[in-house]
Order: C-alpha cells, then sequence, then structure tokens
C-alpha cells in the first residue's frame, strides 16, 4: 500500500505540473483572467455567414487612439493574434468585391477617417518580435476610408459586431469614444 501512495503521488505531482506548465507556456487562461480575451462574432441571415475572431483589449484609464494605439499608424485591430474576418459569400464594400474566404482585418486609425484593410494573408500572430505589424500590404484585396462618429459614452472594451438596422448591414468597431462602421452587403445586391 506504501508504494501504491507514493505511485499516486507521484500521478499527481506530475499532473499538477503538467497544468502549470500548459497554462503558464501556452494558455494562460486557465489560471488567471486574460487582459485581452479572445471573443468571436457572428452573423447569418439566410445564406449569408460572417464571422470575426479578435482580441479584446481594454481601456483601463489608457488614451486610446493618439495614444495606445497611433494615428497614421497600421494597427491589428485588437491585441494578439491577428483579427480575421470570414464569409462564405462574396461581399461588395463600398463597392469592391471580397470574394469567399477568410480575410485578416487591419486598420488605420486618424482622428476624422479609418482606413480600413481586408488582407488576403493569414498570419500567425498580429505584430512581430518589435512589435511592429505583420501585415504585407501587397495583400490587401480591399482598402477603403470609412468615417468617424464620436460618441457620448466611453466603451471600456474594444467591440467588433455587425449592426443589420434597417437592412444595412455593416461591420461596426467600438472603443474609447469612437465607432466606425464598415458597409457590407452581398455581391450583386449593392445598394
Amino acid at each position: 500500500m506504501n508504494r501504491f501512495l507514493k505511485w499516486v503521488l507521484w500521478v499527481l505531482l506530475l499532473v499538477a505540473v503538467g497544468v502549470f506548465l500548459y497554462s503558464y507556456f501556452i494558455d494562460d487562461s486557465l489560471l488567471s483572467k486574460r487582459l485581452s480575451p479572445k471573443d468571436t462574432v457572428s452573423f447569418a441571415k439566410n445564406d449569408l455567414k460572417l464571422q470575426v475572431f479578435y482580441n479584446r483589449p481594454s481601456k483601463r484609464g489608457r488614451d486610446i487612439f493618439g495614444g495606445l494605439v497611433p494615428y497614421k499608424k497600421v494597427w491589428r485591430t485588437g491585441a494578439n493574434e491577428a483579427t480575421t474576418f470570414e464569409t462564405n459569400q462574396a461581399l461588395n464594400i463600398k463597392g469592391d468585391s471580397l470574394p469567399v474566404g477568410k480575410y485578416t482585418l487591419w486598420t488605420i486609425p486618424n482622428d476624422s477617417t479609418w482606413h480600413v484593410m481586408f488582407n488576403s494573408k493569414q498570419y500567425p500572430w498580429g505584430v512581430d518580435m518589435e512589435m511592429n505589424p505583420m501585415r504585407n500590404p501587397n495583400f490587401d484585396l480591399i482598402n477603403i476610408e470609412v468615417p468617424v462618429e464620436k460618441i457620448n459614452t466611453t466603451v471600456e472594451q474594444f467591440t467588433i459586431g455587425f449592426d443589420n438596422a434597417l437592412d444595412d448591414l455593416s461591420l461596426t468597431m467600438v472603443w474609447d469614444n469612437v465607432k466606425i462602421a464598415v458597409p457590407l452587403s452581398k455581391f450583386g445586391e449593392e445598394k
């Protein structure tokens, strides 16, 4: 019995060390709450299905646009991994066609407008070791400019969503006191 008890204790110790190493090196959300949690937002209507995967940084008292996220510089549109946008139907985005597929989503924030880029290359992470965006502009399928809307409330955590009010579908991004909307429609159904 004494030998069996030692064996069980060694197995439990090995499992505990394994869980600690996994949570430390692979998935830190096991032992602590992530500062920029992962999120997936989806939209489905009739045969159209859209999905965005991103990480949601928080304001936490910081100046966001023009501060943490500099103006006139490419932003990975979230934190950690590159943000992805997936569609099962070809889309019209401000007159440009976005084919069926999965894309990385990049932005260049400015005070009154943002550039929004849909890039066909998949990147394992949003930035390189020097914290420079990994985006290669040669793979941009769409690069559009959208106006900034200043809102009266402060949004603590970066939020991407879909707005289908009045059947005018748009991809929205809101953080701090800034909101942008990217108009979307199925290709051939332009309004």
